[in-house]
C-alpha cells in the first residue's frame, strides 16, 4: 500500500529529530575543538604540532562514512553517540584549518604595532587579532556548516533513522517519491543557514 503524503511527511519530520541532532552537536563540539587542534599545530612543541598536523591529515584524507563505521564498531558508543563523536572529529579538523587560514592572514605588522603600544598578547589577541579572524572566516565555515547539514545523511550507514533511512523505508512499498520528496527538508535547513549567515556576514561588514 502507497504510503499517504501526511504519512510520509510526519516520519520525515521525526527522522529530522536526528538529523538536528547530529547537527547541533557536532556544531556545540567541533567548534571548540577545532580551536584546541588548532592551537596544538600552531604549538613551538614541536612533536605536538606534528602529530596535530598527521591528525589533521588523517581525518582530512579518509571518507567520512568510513571514520563513522570504524569509530562505531571500534568503540562502545551508542549509535547515535559513535555518529556525533565521528562527525565532531572530522568537522574540527576541517575547521582547525579554517582557523589556522585566518590567524595566518593576519599582518606580522599588525603584532608589532600592538607590541609598540603596550599591549599585552592577550589584549592582542583579543582586541585586535580575533575580531579580524572571526570576519575572516565566517564565510569559509558556512560553507563547512552548510555541508555538514548534508553529511548528516551519512550516519544511515550505522542505521541511525535520519531522514535519508527513513526514506529509503518507503521504497519498499514501491514508492520513490519520499526519498526524493527529502530534498525539500534539506533544501530548507539549509536555507535557513544561509539566511543567518548573510545576516552574520553584513553585521562584520563594519568597512562598508
Amino acid at each position: 500500500m502507497a504510503p499517504s503524503f501526511m504519512q510520509v511527511t510526519t516520519s520525515l519530520l521525526n527522522a529530522s529529530l536526528y538529523t538536528l541532532g547530529i547537527f547541533f552537536i557536532t556544531l556545540a563540539c567541533a567548534i571548540p575543538l577545532g580551536a584546541f587542534v588548532c592551537a596544538c599545530g600552531r604549538s613551538k612543541f614541536k612533536p605536538l604540532s606534528f602529530l596535530t598536523k598527521i591528525f589533521i591529515w588523517i581525518i582530512r584524507g579518509t571518507p567520512l562514512m568510513l571514520q563513522i563505521i570504524v569509530i562505531f564498531y571500534f568503540s562502545s558508543f551508542p549509535r547515535f553517540v559513535a555518529a556525533c563523536v565521528a562527525f565532531s572529529i572530522n568537522y574540527a579538523a576541517y575547521f582547525a584549518e579554517i582557523y589556522r587560514g585566518g590567524l595566518e592572514s593576519i599582518p606580522v605588522g599588525q603584532y608589532e604595532a600592538c607590541k609598540v603600544l603596550g599591549m599585552t598578547k592577550l589584549q592582542t589577541n583579543f582586541k585586535i587579532v580575533f575580531p579580524q579572524v572571526v570576519k575572516r572566516i565566517t564565510a569559509p565555515m558556512g560553507n563547512e556548516i552548510i555541508t555538514l547539514v548534508k553529511d548528516t545523511s551519512l550516519a544511515n550507514i550505522i542505521a541511525i533513522s535520519e531522514i535519508i533511512l527513513t526514506a529509503k523505508e518507503f521504497i519498499k512499498s514501491g514508492s520513490l517519491w519520499p526519498l526524493l520528496y527529502t530534498a525539500v527538508f534539506y533544501l530548507t535547513f539549509t536555507a535557513i543557514i544561509t539566511l543567518l549567515l548573510r545576516y552574520a556576514e553584513k553585521k562584520m561588514s563594519y568597512y562598508r
